[in-house]
């Protein structure tokens, strides 16, 4: 599982961190990430405006692989303020560092479900007392869940995310294949209507299986459909 910087990818075209920036100078919060998860791998990706300094540090340590605005905030449809966590050892590990960094544990998650299985995450925080937390949440709440929704739509029409999610550089015959699967024909038939062995649809089909990471042909197909790779048949 890695950590990705979509900033760091070459790209004339910013705006989503563009977008985060907005939040904090319009919205009145201290800073603010878009992050989303590799349906396959795992992997986590995304902009924030956080010093350079703590994000270094979050990386570093690991904290992308049990931070609970990323993962309990995923099992979410609606957005989900910290207060809710559990204060575990790991919640208190990771804020206890980032206060060193000057960023508070007060903060809010508005989760966006995407075309291709993924998850896209907006974060915000703010320094502030209770009463003026609840006040903030309730006057800018709408203008969040739209900026979620801009930001997750700007990463995935740039086309950083999915060079960013390093998706499964399937061939032409290994999707016609898994499409002919995906619509009930066996292998048999499948060479039948290919003109070719069935013994070679077979080693392209287990290629199409290694490369979508999958145990099972049904497994690949699924994926491969949640991808956008084949239609469902």
């Amino acid at each position: 599982m890695k950590l990705i910087d979509l900033a760091a990818i070459d790209h004339n075209d910013k705006s989503a961190a563009d977008i985060t920036n907005a939040v904090c100078e319009e919205l009145g919060f201290d800073y603010a990430s878009y992050a989303t998860m590799n349906p396959v791998k795992g992997d986590i990706q995304g902009y924030a405006n956080y010093p350079d300094e703590w994000k270094i540090h979050y990386g570093s340590h690991g904290f992308h692989r049990f931070d609970p605005t990323l993962y309990k905030s995923a099992l979410s449809i609606a957005p989900v303020d910290w207060a809710r966590f559990e204060k575990d050892d790991k919640f208190n590990t990771m804020f206890r560092d980032a206060h060193d960094f000057g960023i508070t544990s007060r903060g809010l998650t508005v989760p966006v479900r995407g075309p291709y299985g993924e998850c896209g995450l907006l974060n915000v925080t703010r320094d502030c007392s209770d009463e003026e937390w609840e006040k903030l949440k309730r006057h800018v709440m709408g203008d969040l869940q739209l900026a979620a929704v801009q930001a997750h739509d700007t990463v995935m029409q740039s086309g950083l995310l999915a060079k960013a999610l390093y998706l499964p550089a399937l061939s032409t015959r290994e999707k016609e294949i898994l499409q002919w699967v995906a619509e009930g024909k066996s292998q048999q038939d499948i060479g039948d209507i290919l003109s070719i062995s069935h013994r070679t649809v077979e080693v392209h089909m287990r290629s199409g299986r290694e490369k979508l990471g999958a145990l099972t042909t049904p497994q690949a197909i699924g994926r491969a459909i949640g991808l956008g790779l084949i239609a469902p048949g």
